[in-house]
C-alpha cells in the first residue's frame, strides 16, 4: 500500500523541482534558449555562459530554493517524508517534464535540499566544494566530489536518517554529469578561467 504522505511529498518535490528557472530567466532577459549554448543544461553554470553573472546568481538561488522549499513543506505537513521530497526535487530538476525530461545537473538543487535537511552538513559540504574547486579549478570535479562526500559527512555528523536520500541524490547528480566524467577521463574538461 502506498503511503499517501510519501506520495504527496514526492509529487510536491518533483513539481517544484521541475521548474526550469535557468531557461525562464534567460528567455525573460532576451538571451534566448540557454539549451542552445555550452552544455545545453538549464543550470547556473550554463546560464553563466550567456555572460550575465546576475542571471547565473539568480538561477543558483532559485534552483536551491526549489530544493529547500518542498523539504520544509514536507517536514511541516508530513513529518518523516523529507528525504522523499528531497530526492524528488532533484529528480524534478534533472528530468523536468516541461523540457522532455531533460534538465540541469542538479547540484544547486541538491545544495538547497541539504540546507533544509541538515544545514550543518551543508556547511561542511560547502567547505569541501570550495577546497576542491580551489585545487582542481574544475567545476564538475568539485560538484562530483561534494555530492559523493555528503552522505558520508551526514553519517559522521549524526544525521543517519538522510544518508540514503543523499546517496540517491548523489547517483542522480553523477548520472547527469556523465558527459563531464567522460571529458575528465579524456583530460578534456575545461578549467575555470580557461576560456574553453
Amino acid at each position: 500500500m502506498i503511503d499517501s504522505n510519501a506520495l504527496f511529498a514526492a509529487i510536491l518535490g518533483f513539481v517544484l523541482g521541475s521548474i526550469p528557472f535557468g531557461l525562464i530567466l534567460t528567455k525573460a532577459a532576451g538571451l534566448g534558449d540557454v539549451r542552445d549554448i555550452g552544455s545545453g543544461s538549464i543550470g547556473a553554470t550554463n546560464v553563466l555562459r550567456t555572460g550575465n553573472k546576475g542571471l547565473a546568481a539568480a538561477t543558483v538561488l532559485l534552483d536551491a530554493a526549489k530544493g529547500a522549499v518542498p523539504v520544509w513543506i514536507a517536514a511541516h505537513f508530513w513529518p518523516g517524508t523529507e528525504g522523499i521530497a528531497a530526492v524528488a526535487a532533484v529528480a524534478g530538476h534533472c528530468f523536468t517534464p516541461w523540457l522532455k525530461f531533460k534538465g540541469g545537473k542538479g547540484f544547486a538543487t541538491a545544495a538547497g535540499v541539504l540546507l533544509a535537511l541538515a544545514w550543518p552538513v551543508l556547511l561542511v559540504c560547502a567547505a569541501i566544494w570550495a577546497a576542491t574547486l580551489a585545487v582542481s579549478r574544475i567545476s564538475s570535479v568539485s560538484s562530483l566530489l561534494t555530492v559523493f562526500a555528503a552522505p558520508i559527512a551526514a553519517w559522521l555528523m549524526g544525521y543517519p536518517q538522510i544518508v540514503m536520500p543523499l546517496i540517491a541524490i548523489a547517483v542522480i547528480v553523477w548520472v547527469q554529469h556523465r558527459a563531464n566524467i567522460g571529458r575528465l577521463m579524456r583530460g578534456e574538461e575545461p578549467k575555470i578561467g580557461s576560456g574553453k
